[in-house]
Order: C-alpha cells, then sequence, then structure tokens
C-alpha cells in the first residue's frame, strides 16, 4: 500500500486548503489531468475528425467502461456512459411505459435533480409521486419496513440513495431490492441514485440485484466533472427503451443498424472522450492505494474520527448518534450560529464544507487520503469560533 502523504502528491488540490466536500466534488489528481491534456494534443496531432481518431475514441469508450466495471464488479455492457448521476437517473425514469394512476414511490432524502424529474414525469403523465420518511431512520428504526409500508398494488418504481447526501445513512440495497422484487402483487424496480456510494464503498450490484444504478465520476471517484455512467441489469436492457438516440446508441455489426443489444443503446453522440481518460486514470490511482474494500475501510475509520472529535464540541451535534458508515458527516450547531455564515468564514479560512437545507446543517466529508491532522485543524477551528 502507498505511503498516504506520498499518494496526496496527485492530488496538488489539496494544496493550502482543507478539504471536506468530496460529496460535492473530487479532487482532481495531476496524473488525470495530465490525461486530458495529452489525449487533446495526440487528437490534434491524428486529425481531430479522421480514421485513427474515431478509432482512438471507440477504443478510450470501452477502455473506460472496462475501467468502471473492474472498479464495481459488473461487465462492460451492462455500462452505459453518461454526463452525470442525474443523467444517469434520466434513462430509466423516462424509459418506462408511464400509465396515469401509476405510482413512483421515492424517500424524503433524494436530490433536487432526481426529484425534478419525477415531478414532471408525474404531470405530464398522471403519476402520483409517494414519499416515505426515510431520515427519520437515521437513528432509529428499519428503512426497510419504511419503504415495505408504503409500497401498493400501483408502485412502478422505487428510487432512493444508496448513501443519502445529507445525513450519510448508508440504506441496506440488497434487503430493499428483495423487499420490491419480491412484492407479492409483481416485482417492482429499483433505481438507485450512486451519487455518494461509487468510489466510496463497495456496490455488490449484481449480489444485489439491483435494476439501474446512476453513478457520477466527479465526486468520490475524483474524476474530471463531465462524466458519470449508468448499470442497467443485463436482463432489463432488452426492455428499457432509450428516450435520447444517436450514432452511439446502434449495433454497427447489423446494415439495418438496430439499437445496440448493451447499455452503450442509451448513448447518443460525440462526448469529450479526454474527460473518459482522466476517470481511468483516476480510478487506477485509487487503485494502486488499495481496493474498494481496503478505500471504505479507511474512510470508515476517519469519518468515526471526525465524529467523535465532533461530539466533544458542546456546541455541535452530530445527526447521527453513532459512527456514521460513510464519509459524510452531518452535524448542527446548538450555540445560535447560522450554518451558512460558519460555512462562509470557514472556506475564507481555508476549510471547505457545506450547508444542507432539509435538514439545515453542515456537511463535512472525509476520503481515504484525508489527513487525522486535516480533522484535527477543522474541529480545533470549530471549537474556537
Amino acid at each position: 500500500m502507498i505511503d498516504i502523504l506520498k499518494h496526496r502528491e496527485e492530488f496538488t488540490g489539496l494544496q493550502d486548503k482543507y478539504y471536506f466536500n468530496y460529496g460535492g466534488q473530487g479532487i482532481l489528481p495531476r496524473s488525470s489531468l495530465k490525461k486530458i491534456i495529452e489525449s487533446y494534443h495526440y487528437l490534434e496531432e491524428i486529425g481531430v475528425f479522421s480514421l485513427k481518431s474515431n478509432s482512438w475514441v471507440q477504443k478510450i469508450i470501452q477502455e473506460t467502461k472496462k475501467a468502471i466495471a473492474d472498479e464495481i464488479d459488473v461487465t462492460p455492457d451492462t455500462i452505459a456512459l453518461t454526463e452525470n448521476v442525474t443523467a444517469s437517473c434520466n434513462i430509466p425514469l423516462w424509459g418506462m411505459n408511464w400509465q396515469q394512476g401509476d405510482e413512483i414511490l421515492l424517500t424524503d432524502a433524494e436530490h433536487p435533480g432526481v426529484i425534478a424529474i419525477i415531478k414532471e414525469i408525474s404531470r405530464r403523465f398522471g403519476v402520483k409521486i409517494v414519499t416515505c420518511p426515510m431520515v427519520a431512520t437515521l437513528n432509529e428504526g428499519n428503512p426497510v419496513t419504511v419503504i415495505e409500508n408504503h409500497l401498493t398494488a400501483k408502485t412502478k418504481l422505487l428510487v432512493i440513495s444508496h448513501i443519502l447526501w445529507n445525513t450519510g445513512q448508508v440504506l441496506p440495497l440488497k434487503e430493499i431490492v428483495s423487499l420490491c422484487h419480491n412484492y407479492f402483487h409483481y416485482p417492482i424496480p429499483v433505481l438507485v441514485d450512486g451519487a455518494q456510494s461509487a468510489g466510496s464503498l463497495p456496490l455488490d450490484l449484481l449480489e444485489s440485484q439491483v435494476d439501474y444504478y446512476g453513478c457520477t465520476g466527479h465526486k468520490w471517484l475524483c474524476g474530471a466533472a463531465g462524466v458519470g455512467f449508468l448499470y442497467v441489469r443485463q436482463d432489463l436492457i432488452s426492455q428499457l427503451p432509450p428516450t435520447f438516440i444517436g450514432w452511439r446508441s446502434l449495433n454497427y455489426s447489423k446494415s439495418d443498424l438496430p439499437l445496440s443489444d448493451s447499455a452503450s443503446r442509451y448513448e447518443v453522440a460525440t462526448s469529450a472522450y479526454p474527460l473518459f481518460c482522466a476517470l481511468q486514470s483516476s480510478i487506477e490511482l485509487h487503485q494502486q492505494w488499495g481496493t474498494i474494500e481496503q478505500r471504505y475501510n479507511r474512510i470508515c475509520e476517519l469519518s468515526r474520527y471526525l465524529w467523535l472529535k465532533l461530539n466533544q464540541i458542546s456546541g455541535i451535534e452530530c445527526l447521527k448518534q453513532t459512527p456514521p458508515a460513510s464519509g459524510l458527516v452531518s452535524f448542527y450547531l446548538r450555540n445560535g450560529q447560522d450554518a451558512n455564515k460558519v460555512v462562509k468564514i470557514l472556506e475564507e479560512k481555508g476549510f471547505y464544507l457545506r450547508t444542507l437545507v432539509s435538514p439545515y446543517c453542515i456537511r463535512a466529508c472525509v476520503h481515504y487520503f484525508t489527513l487525522e491532522s486535516e480533522i484535527d485543524a477543522l474541529v480545533n477551528f470549530l471549537d474556537n469560533m
């Protein structure tokens, strides 16, 4: 395992700052930035629109899918490359055959971008939105039971986050999927927002049998902004039609150019391909330090360390009453200070965190290469404000 200080030299964006915003955007390694620049130069040299560049593009697409598939332990043909997790979630949400009276079940901890898609589907097709109270299960209650109590004969899709972006709670994905797939009326598909989970914990998508899993590459994977991906369970690819279609959606091995048999059918056309190279490079860098299991264990060690330290400050209350099972540590200010003002002061002093609207709190994120000394500096500053 590479020494963490040596490893951190790749993350030049960490210089002169204390960064705790990986849940918003990760730090792009210098090797990944170098890959972007080199790739653009290479395309200029060979001709940006040429037979040689087209061959290079196809190679990069396949290599990127393989890198992602190896990281999350699935097959490349089940991966569609997108721009981000919201674009990924749009694909199954708009691909389903909605009928008036259908129900979409989601939690009260979903991201506004996904909620906005569901609201528009509701408006267009007369679909009913049902929301279950998941935030309340952070410290007590069973998330699976909460979901079970809100399933009906009209539920056509469950939409959940694997890690709740506001509280950091990790939902039991395998148990939730099993509940939905074995619902007594009919199997209910599950769409997962994996914005906070890809690159931060082992996904085990094949074991969970999850139907659709949207991810982004620019958060915990530390890729360049503008590249995400969608996993579609193998047997569902032929059943879920694409909404947007382009030349990358097609199967060129057949003369009539039908839709691809793989998840490529959900891709459209030209992308910023050098960004794909950056994501490959970032994934490779993470794997050089350790497996996803080792990285996740380190994230949990650091989040526990931060959680314990925060709990020693009289003016702070962590949302979670036990150590988090993710890298997201959210906390309230109990001394009357305004969270937005505090975050602004923190950033002026080189500490990068963020506020959340619901619940109104401050969120700090630790990655596997966060240092205990960085956590100590943050906690000391908060304690002396």
